[in-house]
């Protein structure tokens, strides 16, 4: 009986480590306050996330620097599979060019998984003359004291965006940065700024209330928010702009855990009730696995290197 005994609690004992392993909470980091769309699509994959993985799921926020400060904390995080952040491509692609970053976006990551795409849309308020996007850029051209585009940000992908559409168009614009989406729109509302570039969440639902109109978007193809809403290059203008949210690890994650965690976001978008919030957003559920995705950033980190060059514009 006593040798039964120890033999079975030394057999629990062995499995001890394992299932705490799987008890353990994994975190999403997202590098942004609430309620913004990386938050929320952290929080609908959190929730999916749970059931497929047996484990719990959180999301916490740690907003700081465009996302930038949440990448610098994970590139020293343990590879154990305990944390990971949702992260803008922005941080990974744009920021390397424009900062003197505390991390590689190469190799101080693993890559997890591509969740989704996006483009911008080009968006005129009521302080913008013309019927479609051709229009208010002549009005612009001839008035260009007025010919100004609001974004999210400096140094963002939209302000880069805003560039590549003055070169592609021949018609000089001038950026207005903004501390958020939010209050950039309400001055395109306001007609303070005739023109704005940005997600097109910041603005579809005052282009429904026809506060605003979106007059093109970015992507090479029509947005599924949009469906009536041509592209750039459909009007002419040959350029486009697009992104996407990726999913990171700490550096030297197993590919076991990569594999695994990958699978539970593939899982999490298949579910129509997350593809219909997403496309909410004017995001696009486009999942890639780890290999796919670090082939994606490095490829938009090559792309962005000459607009950024060429706008000169210098980061403070």
């Amino acid at each position: 009986m006593k040798r039964r005994t120890f033999a079975a609690l030394a057999a629990a004992s062995l499995a001890a480590p394992a299932a705490l392993a799987q008890d353990r909470t994994i975190k999403i980091w997202v590098g942004f306050p609430p309620g913004g769309s990386a938050d929320v699509i952290a929080r609908l994959l959190a929730e999916k996330m749970r059931a497929s993985l047996g484990q719990n799921v959180i999301v916490d926020n740690k907003p700081g620097a465009a996302g930038r400060l949440v990448l610098g904390e994970l590139k020293r995080m343990p590879p154990d599979g305990q944390n990971f952040v949702l992260s803008p491509s922005g941080a990974m692609v744009i920021a390397p060019h424009l900062y003197k970053l505390e991390y590689d976006p190469v190799k101080d990551f693993t890559p997890v998984s591509r969740i989704v795409t996006f483009d911008f849309a080009i968006t005129a308020g009521p302080g913008a003359q013309g019927n479609d996007l051709k229009s208010v850029l002549a009005w612009m051209k001839a008035n260009p004291a007025k010919a100004n585009y609001a974004t999210s940000g400096a140094g963002t992908v939209p302000h880069f965006a805003g560039q590549l559409l003055s070169q592609a168009a021949g018609v000089p614009l001038t950026h207005v940065a903004y501390r958020g989406g939010a209050p950039a729109a309400q001055d395109l509302i306001g007609g303070q700024v005739p023109l704005m570039v940005d997600t097109a969440s910041e603005t579809i639902e005052h282009h429904k209330a026809g506060k605003v109109r979106i007059l093109a978007v970015t992507g090479e193809q029509r947005s599924k928010a949009l469906p009536d809403v041509p592209t750039l290059k459909e009007i002419g203008i040959n350029t486009a702009a697009d992104a996407f949210f990726g999913l990171y690890g700490p550096p030297g994650l197993p590919t076991d855990i990569v594999n695994r965690m990958d699978r539970a976001v593939s899982d999490a978008l298949k579910d129509p009730a997350v593809q219909d919030r997403i496309y909410g957003f004017g995001l696009v559920p486009n999942h890639a696995n780890a290999a796919e995705l670090a082939a994606t950033q490095v490829a938009h980190l090559k792309r962005w290197e000459q607009p950024i060059k060429q706008s000169g514009f210098k980061a403070e």
